[in-house]
């Protein structure tokens, strides 16, 4: 797809105008905001980590409303089954009294998709999510079924309460396009949000956007160009969060189990296309891989149990790397 400087600041334009329409009912979490985006406009998944009464929830259905696609709640529980997500098939009868199987679509046939609390369910459900995740289709009895375009997945998971809880394997976490810690407000955010929160008016969202125009940024931004030397940077980021790697910083070889999964590469190259966009540029900058190096590798770097009993962190690993990689034109 060849496009011009009137596209990409059309772009630009209308993400900032999804932005500030989020920013009507969300207080404060910009970058929040900005790397959800980002994620729907790479045509990703997000998984969100925070407490409690963040606005997780509000944050997706907003965005749902603000580019005017389906939105789907789906929560996750013990007792949930994959069937509960995908859908089932069902006998139907027909107003002639003729029965016939027929397939009942569930949940996950919508364009927005919250799974929160995700790893509160079994590992059979969970695995439920991950071909429509990957491949967006769902697979019943034989028959794949496309989903819509745009479809995107935003999960939660609650840092609080781990007991009882069913933690992501590492082949899941990968099809994660992005893991955002979503921070507590500051006083001043908060008193905003009682503002907004405990009076008569209700801040509304308008529709800036729709699904095929979403769709139209997707693939605008894979058209983005990125350097050779670019590129290059990304690759040695990429093979120093790998312990065996001559590239690795020391804390990495000695805290670090396994490191990124060629998806890590790919979701930071896209990623810094969509921010190089958001801030007016067609080209792809060293800042633009720095600044998305975080929410892409922190869920993709394994610490080892060494690297636990030590209280790393894999923030910790990821800023290690970024230090010690050196940008080379």
């Amino acid at each position: 797809m060849q496009y011009t400087e009137r596209d990409a600041e059309s772009f630009r334009r209308t993400a900032a105008a999804i932005e500030g329409e989020v920013g009507k009912v969300i207080v404060g979490q910009r970058a929040l905001i900005r790397q959800t985006l980002i994620t729907l406009l790479a045509g990703g998944n997000a998984l969100l980590e925070g407490v409690p009464g963040l606005a997780k929830t509000t944050l997706i259905r907003t965005l749902a409303d603000t580019v005017d696609c389906e939105f789907s709640r789906i929560q996750f529980t013990p007792d949930l089954m994959p069937a509960d997500i995908i859908g089932t098939t069902i006998i139907a009868e027909d107003d002639a009294g003729h029965k016939a199987f027929r397939f009942q679509r569930g949940p996950i046939f919508a364009n927005l998709v919250l799974a929160d609390e995700i790893n509160r369910a079994t590992p059979k459900t969970q695995s439920a999510l991950l071909e429509a995740m990957q491949e967006h289709t769902v697979s019943v009895a034989r028959t794949i079924h496309k989903l819509q375009e745009p479809f995107f997945v935003l999960a939660t998971q609650n840092p609080l309460e781990m007991e009882g809880t069913y933690p992501l394997p590492e082949a899941q976490l990968d099809r994660f396009f992005f893991k955002i810690n979503v921070p507590f407000p500051s006083p001043e955010e908060l008193v905003e949000i009682a503002l907004r929160t405990t009076g008569n008016q209700q801040a509304q969202p308008q529709k800036v956007a729709n699904g095929e125009t979403l769709v139209q940024m997707q693939q605008m931004a894979r058209a983005v160009p990125v350097a050779s030397h670019v590129l290059s940077y990304a690759a040695r980021v990429i093979s120093a969060t790998h312990p065996n790697s001559p590239l690795a910083p020391d804390t990495v070889k000695r805290y670090v189990s396994y490191g990124s999964s060629p998806r890590g590469m790919q979701a930071l190259i896209l990623a810094g296309k969509i921010n190089a966009l958001l801030d007016g540029r067609t080209n792809v900058a060293f800042r633009d891989l720095r600044d998305m190096a975080m929410s892409t590798l922190r869920h993709r770097t394994i610490l080892s149990f060494e690297g636990q009993a030590e209280g790393f962190s894999t923030e910790s690993i990821v800023s290690s790397i970024l230090e010690t990689i050196k940008e080379e034109v």
